[in-house]
């Protein structure tokens, strides 16, 4: 059978334990038959390279498991949502924010009768494509290289690094969805949909919180809209869009909000890039994290030698992808102690 990390093994079963197990896999299929008929089915998703069949799970729940015991996901835990660093035992890392985010998709999911093991799999693996720092290291390195995008870098740890350059080989809806979370493109599937936004519901929602947390905003102070809207709470605010998405895309080929509710939304957002994101009491750290970041980049395209040979191999000999894949890797302490290593006498 097919073990946690993808890899055929020879099972150990009998004849009739194998049975049995490809009936669960073939019962799971036929109850997605009970699914909305736009809702994506795990029987006919094609991946690069096929594969024996997994006796016991679908394909899309054998995505889900590559993906959260593998070590892209596992270093998510150690990189940064908003703050860098934090100290703080409550602020939110990218991993609890996938986490989030998966469990308010499949609750959409399972009001609108979709696929939630495929909306687990986009969630859970949307964002393993992030630098140290979050969007800070997202940005230091597109000034440096021209264009990067986590979005895409997701993608190439997904078919090339991870599992020590093997690649996870996961299904194209599943692919496609991580690739489409953010930015222009809409996701083929409405699994997909539900993943571009839910996304922003989650990172609005428990930015807002943290920044209550952290003293940067004071409760309730959101535009008059937002709180008409949506609320004041950030479970009130996580109902409300999570209700209206579902309510408005009922019956629909396509998800979508209500026009007041998205209207409310946007201000939200726009309110928590002024006030947060890009707030004078985060600048200077943000400008910290920028500067380990070009400095780490700058150090390894001059001494590639110190670079890990398998990022070199990785890359086919493109030095600058290999540096690419290394430095955004890294989690944020790490990046900060490789740093300190480098650069600060002992």
């Amino acid at each position: 059978m097919a073990n946690y990390e993808g890899k055929i093994e020879p099972s150990t079963k009998s004849p009739a334990g194998i049975q049995t197990g490809l009936n669960i896999r073939e019962r799971s299929e036929t109850e997605e038959e009970r699914l909305s008929i736009y809702a994506a089915k795990s029987k006919g998703a094609v991946r690069e390279r096929q594969e024996e069949e997994c006796p016991i799970r679908t394909k899309f729940q054998r995505d889900r498991d590559r993906i959260l015991h593998s070590k892209p996901f596992r270093r998510l835990k150690h990189k940064t949502q908003v703050y860098i660093a934090p100290t703080g035992d409550h602020y939110r890392t990218r991993m609890t924010h996938s986490l989030e985010v998966s469990q308010i998709c499949r609750t959409i999911a399972r009001g609108l009768q979709l696929n939630e093991d495929l909306i687990e799999a986009i969630a859970l693996g949307h964002d393993v494509g992030h630098t140290p720092f979050g969007h800070v290291g997202e940005e230091a390195l597109r000034k440096i290289i021209g264009h990067f995008e986590h979005n895409e870098q997701s993608i190439r740890i997904m078919k090339v690094l991870a599992r020590d350059g093997q690649g996870l080989n996961l299904t194209k809806p599943v692919l496609d969805g991580i690739l489409h979370h953010t930015g222009v493109g809409i996701p083929f599937t409405l699994e997909g949909q539900v993943v571009k936004t839910g996304d922003r519901i989650a990172y609005l929602c428990h930015d807002y919180d943290d920044a209550v947390r952290a003293g940067l905003l004071v409760p309730g102070e959101l535009p008059e809209l937002v709180k008409r809207k949506l609320g004041q709470k950030p479970s009130e605010m996580i109902t409300t869009m999570v209700v209206d998405m579902i309510t408005a895309s009922q019956g629909k080929k396509q998800i979508q909000q209500s026009l007041e509710v998205g209207e409310a939304m946007n201000e939200f957002r726009q309110f928590m890039f002024t006030s947060v994101y890009n707030s004078a009491a985060l600048r200077e750290e943000r400008r910290k994290g920028q500067y380990i970041v070009q400095a780490l980049y700058n150090y390894y395209s001059n001494n590639i030698e110190k670079l890990p040979r398998s990022f070199l191999d990785w890359a086919k000999g493109d030095q600058t992808q290999a540096v690419v894949d290394y430095i955004s890797g890294l989690t944020d302490n790490y990046a900060i102690d490789l740093f300190t290593s480098l650069f600060i006498p002992r």
